[in-house]
């Protein structure tokens, strides 16, 4: 019989009390004024009428939804060519990153991912006992190699997203596939893509080629971003029989929702809203990259990105702080990030082209005023 300790409460497992649990973006200024939300990534273009006529239409809310969302991972695996069995839905891509490391690390393993990476992967490997160990940067960028040099026999997990939240960056192709090659066969190798249906379709990262071809590879998506679909929260994931079959294991009952697989569904066959997004985050961000890079004698320099944001460093007088003080000044949250080691950089999503100009001036007169 376990001896009973002496406390007089409940004491959390002590990889659990290091966590810093998620911070979401700001909808509200510091006096709680409603602000448009340019902090959390979601599509400015907002939902595909037909994903909103699917949520009235969806099967009626005292019945559970489907436990294996059968017609969802059907229409999943039509779009993308993928075996449905191949297919695991969760709640959002996070639940899924979370069952990954709890399905394959534990206490004495590592979890490796890259410094300036999805704080998600911090949490989802000290969720499980997991010491979580960060791979430095390139720029802000992954750094292969650097990675490559963490792996060790208590590697367990590699965590990659593609491209980066929060910096933008992305690795392409040669670059994801030479990182799978050098990892051990009994590493899982997750492979994060919440924001890859903003790439142009030739900028493919190889990704679901190595899931459907090896044994160690998890890719992830999900219907937040670009389908518009993030107050539902619907991610999945494809990879080997045996890993489905894994977070099968450990994932939620009923963990999407009647109304979020109906409009996934709806959403997965309006592929003109997601070209139609698409387009215009690559608009839109150029437009705003090149704005902001012409105010580099201020000290502000754009990040390359290949999202629907882009991460402003401020390396002058005007701080990111600053910035994002006066930018809630004119109506609007961004994502400043000091607890991911980014106290000099601002995250803004891609809004719409009034959103952006209004922007755009913003950090021109603040600048100004600054410099």
């Amino acid at each position: 019989m376990r001896p009973r300790v002496t406390e007089k409460r409940p004491i959390a497992k002590p990889w659990i009390a290091a966590i810093h649990a998620y911070v979401p973006g700001k909808s509200k200024s510091a006096d709680g004024r409603p602000l448009i939300k340019l902090s959390a990534n979601e599509n400015p273009l907002g939902t595909a009428p037909a994903a909103l006529a699917a949520m009235a239409d969806s099967k009626p809310t005292f019945l559970y939804p489907d436990p294996d969302s059968i017609a969802l991972r059907e229409k999943i695996g039509a779009v993308h060519g993928i075996d449905p069995a191949r297919i695991v839905c969760g709640a959002g891509s996070d639940e899924l990153l979370n069952l990954a490391a709890q399905a394959y690390a534990g206490p004495g393993d590592e979890v490796i991912y890259v410094r300036y990476g999805f704080s998600v992967y911090d949490i989802a490997a000290r969720r499980c006992g997991a010491t979580p160990v960060i791979a430095p940067d390139a720029d802000y960028g992954t750094d292969v190699d650097a990675l490559l040099a963490l792996v060790n026999e208590n590697t367990r997990a590699v965590f990659i997203a593609n491209p980066n939240n929060p910096t933008g960056s992305f690795l392409p192709r040669g670059e994801i596939a030479r990182l799978h090659a050098a990892l051990p066969a009994d590493v899982l190798f997750v492979l994060d893509q919440a924001y890859a249906e903003y790439l142009r379709p030739e900028d493919d990262d190889g990704g679901m080629e190595l899931a459907a071809a090896h044994e160690n590879v998890l890719v992830t998506r999900t219907f937040s971003k670009i389908y518009g679909l993030a107050g539902q929260r619907i991610g999945w994931a494809t990879g080997a029989p045996e890993l489905v079959a894994m977070l099968n294991r450990i994932r939620l009952p009923f963990n999407v929702s009647n109304s979020g697989q109906a409009m996934a569904i709806a959403a997965l066959d309006n592929q003109d809203f997601v070209v139609a997004s698409r387009d215009h985050n690559l608009a839109e961000r150029a437009r705003f990259v090149d704005a902001i890079a012409a105010m580099s004698n201020h000290g502000l320099r754009p990040l390359p990105s290949e999202a629907n944001f882009v991460l402003i460093l401020f390396e002058g007088a005007l701080t990111a702080e600053a910035a994002q003080e006066g930018l809630a000044g004119r109506g609007y949250a961004t994502r400043w990030l000091p607890g991911q080691d980014l106290a000099q950089g601002l995250r803004i999503t891609i809004g719409t082209s009034a959103q952006m100009d209004d922007i755009i001036a913003g950090l021109r007169e603040m600048a100004g005023a600054a410099g």
